[in-house]
């Protein structure tokens, strides 16, 4: 087994597929570790830990997508071979779409399924709001808008000035990130999408099937 701080998982029992979790923009992998409990015991969750937050909130942020993807590539490739699939919510979906299709790229061995949650497909996302160029309090009225962060977490000053910068990052990664046209992916897609998303409309929900030469199955809830 391969330790590494990009990696958050519950370790000794013996597994026969291995889920990798990319988290929301701000977020943290911890938040995917009940998971396990409520998963078939062959399935090992093992999420995803960018630097910025946790036990890495002092390293280096990334803002480069194609540079994350090409790092954090390189740590999938040495942990212990399983067969995997890929989950991701949000900038996680990106996350995760972008490093199928790195491994396709390498000819690499691929996931057995991609799973993307709360996000447009590649080629239909939204303009990009530039929130991550935001003067500070612009930014967290921002995030107030949306609704996701708790407000008594907005509202507390010393807190926001230490996870503001990952944030920004994370929106970096989002907001600049460019869709380059490729072959569609050999893996099956499910996709996971709101009834009442405002942000995200249908068809941009079913972009998703121009991007795998598999079954696209979308589920919403």
């Amino acid at each position: 087994m391969h330790f590494s701080p990009w990696l958050i998982r519950k370790t000794g029992a013996v597994r026969r597929l291995r889920l990798y979790c990319f988290c929301y923009a701000g977020g943290n992998a911890v938040s995917f570790m009940p998971w396990q409990a409520n998963l078939d015991p062959d399935i090992e969750v093992c999420a995803i830990q960018l630097p910025g937050r946790g036990a890495r909130l002092g390293e280096q942020l990334y803002r480069s997508m194609p540079k994350l993807i090409e790092d954090l590539a390189q740590v999938i490739l040495r942990d212990a071979p399983l067969p995997f699939a890929f989950f991701g919510h949000s900038l996680g979906g990106l996350l995760a779409f972008e490093m199928a299709r790195f491994f396709a790229r390498h000819q690499l061995a691929m996931p057995e399924h991609l799973f993307v949650s709360g996000v447009a497909a590649p080629q239909f996302r939204n303009p990009s709001k530039n929130l991550h160029a935001l003067p500070d309090d612009q930014l967290i009225q921002s995030l107030r808008d949306y609704n996701g962060t708790p407000l008594d977490i907005l509202e507390n000053r010393d807190l926001m000035e230490l996870v503001l910068p990952t944030i920004r990052a994370d929106f970096a990664l989002a907001e600049n990130y460019q869709y380059r046209a490729g072959l569609r992916l050999n893996v099956p897609i499910t996709v996971l999408a709101g009834k009442l998303d405002v942000d995200i409309a249908p068809d941009q929900v079913n972009g998703w099937q121009k991007e795998t030469a598999k079954n696209r199955n979308v589920d919403m809830v």
